[in-house]
């Protein structure tokens, strides 16, 4: 979830400030303190990290990918100041190489990914990505692609649901959900986020229902991540914005779960190691690290700012920087 602070600072200057600003700013700014920099912003949402970083850099130039068309449609209103500076492109974060094809701009020096679901999608009902309203079961990122969560709920085979559950939502109860779900789609189609949460809620035992939240949450989680192939998006896309990064060039990822989390500390980890076989007396050019990781594990929201804004409470960063090139490109 891509969450953003609603104080009423936040409102007075104008929009919504994200989760982490001012370390993501930290974290990138010597990569875009070089001459003409560019930075692709693979989740652009509402725009907020990408303003904060064109103000702070005059001479930066930013790339904005996001699937949702309203994304595309605030972010050129709210970043019109700065028009000349930047490039939006409504597509998936894992398009990136052909974005950057495109566009002529193969190597970058900054890339954010603030991944999950932004305020407006979850705050709007009739997006259906929240079990606090009852909506259709869409979830679409992207309201043109086919494939939405009814259609996952009530074709999917019980066998496809319980993966999902429990692979996406790491829902430990996923075979009685998903069984619940299949013999109640036979009486009825599972058609709103209201009947879905209350079959999930019926599926999980009393005991559990008590404590952790809403139980339906996991089930949420795991049905979005399906829909929008977040993941696989996430798998591709990284390491693409990991290879277009010039020496001395950043990238932050701010993650929401910890299936996000995990990938991410996964692709970057593989980076930062040295990969030549074990005892060699020098460590072989093509096998060491190309990137150091410029956190420490995974850094966490001030209390600060979760009080202000529960939904960051969930935010992990990760920050890598390119050490060295590839061998073919030293």
């Amino acid at each position: 979830m891509r969450a953003e602070d609603n104080s009423n600072e936040v409102q007075a200057s104008g929009g919504h400030i994200p989760v982490m600003l001012d370390r993501v700013l930290e974290l990138l700014a010597p990569a875009l303190s070089r001459p003409d920099p560019v930075l692709v912003d693979a989740n652009l949402g509402l725009g907020g990290h990408a303003e904060a970083l064109l103000a702070a850099h005059p001479a930066l130039h930013l790339i904005g990918i996001d699937r949702d068309p309203f994304a595309i449609e605030h972010s050129t209103a709210r970043l019109a100041p700065y028009a000349g500076r930047i490039t939006l492109v409504r597509a998936v974060s894992d398009e990136l190489p052909r974005v950057l094809a495109e566009l002529g701009r193969p190597r970058i020096d900054g890339a954010l990914f603030d991944l999950g679901v932004s305020s407006p999608q979850l705050d709007e009902a009739e997006r259906g990505f929240a079990y606090s309203y009852d909506a259709p079961l869409d979830m679409r990122m992207d309201r043109d692609q086919e494939l939405t969560a009814e259609t996952v709920v009530n074709t999917y085979p019980v066998a496809d649901l319980i993966r999902i559950l429990r692979d996406y939502g790491e829902e430990r109860f996923a075979p009685r959900v998903a069984r619940l779900i299949t013999k109640e789609r036979a009486r009825e189609a599972i058609t709103s986020t209201k009947r879905l949460a209350e079959i999930v809620r019926e599926a999980i035992p009393a005991a559990t229902r008590r404590t952790g939240g809403n139980p339906a949450k996991r089930t949420f989680q795991a049905l979005r991540i399906e829909v929008n192939a977040e993941l696989t998006a996430l798998e591709r896309a990284l390491p693409a914005a990991l290879d277009a990064l010039t020496l001395g060039g950043r990238a932050v990822v701010l993650a929401y779960h910890s299936l996000e989390d995990r990938l991410t500390k996964q692709v970057m980890t593989t980076r930062t190691r040295d990969s030549s076989p074990p005892g060699l007396p020098v460590p072989l050019p093509a096998h060491q690290p190309r990137f150091a990781f410029l956190t420490r594990g995974a850094e966490l929201p001030s209390e600060e700012e979760v009080a202000r804004n529960p939904r960051a409470a969930s935010a992990r960063c990760r920050a890598v920087e390119r050490i060295r090139e590839a061998v073919d490109e030293e």
